[in-house]
């Protein structure tokens, strides 16, 4: 059973750490591999089950992403160089 299904009594009140997410990183890469093995088998029928616990656990470990405090963008520097060198040039009148 995915460790991301928590009965509601027990809901919110789960601590998220290093491990927790490791362990749901490791879960999601053996189902995964459990899907691969079933589609290269032609048993597509048996991978919905596994794909719904995977789309699960991704939707969780992206709410504690967006959720988490210390989640900062890239530093400017890369962000202004990447944009200006996708933009063009703009002179003072608005011009290209």
């Amino acid at each position: 059973m995915s460790i991301v299904f928590v009965p509601r009594k027990l809901r919110g009140k789960a601590k998220i750490n290093q491990e927790t997410i490791q362990r749901l990183l490791d879960e999601n890469d053996q189902l995964i591999r459990c899907i691969t093995e079933y589609m290269q088998k032609g048993r597509a029928v048996e991978c919905v089950q596994y794909q719904q616990i995977l789309h699960r656990n991704i939707v969780y470990l992206a709410t504690i992403a967006d959720a988490s405090p210390d989640n900062m963008p890239p530093s400017s520097n890369s962000t202004s160089t990447e944009t200006s060198a996708s933009t063009p040039a703009v002179n003072g009148h608005g011009q290209i």
